[in-house]
């Protein structure tokens, strides 16, 4: 089972559309979704305030400007390289 860490925030409107998406994924391929919300860690605010939401699987990660149904499916085969 793949392990997915999601970086979100409270009251995002486009991380819960990604995590909708993600959703739809975990029938083909099962996973264990680890929630961080950015605003609990000032590593993960410095890091991802302006990326969010970001998927990432097996250190390879998807930010908003990449995130769609294709590129989560690669990300999860291993096949996308991911911006990290």
């Amino acid at each position: 089972m793949q392990r997915v860490i999601f970086y979100t925030k409270e009251a995002c409107s486009l991380c819960e559309d990604a995590e909708a998406l993600l959703s739809l994924f975990k029938g083909e391929f099962p996973y264990e979704l680890e929630k961080r919300d950015i605003y609990s860690n000032d590593k993960w605010l410095e890091e991802y305030h302006l990326q969010i939401p970001v998927i990432e699987i097996e250190g390879k990660q998807l930010n908003c400007e990449e995130l769609n149904y294709n590129a989560i499916e690669l990300l999860f085969k291993g096949q996308k390289g991911g911006t990290r």
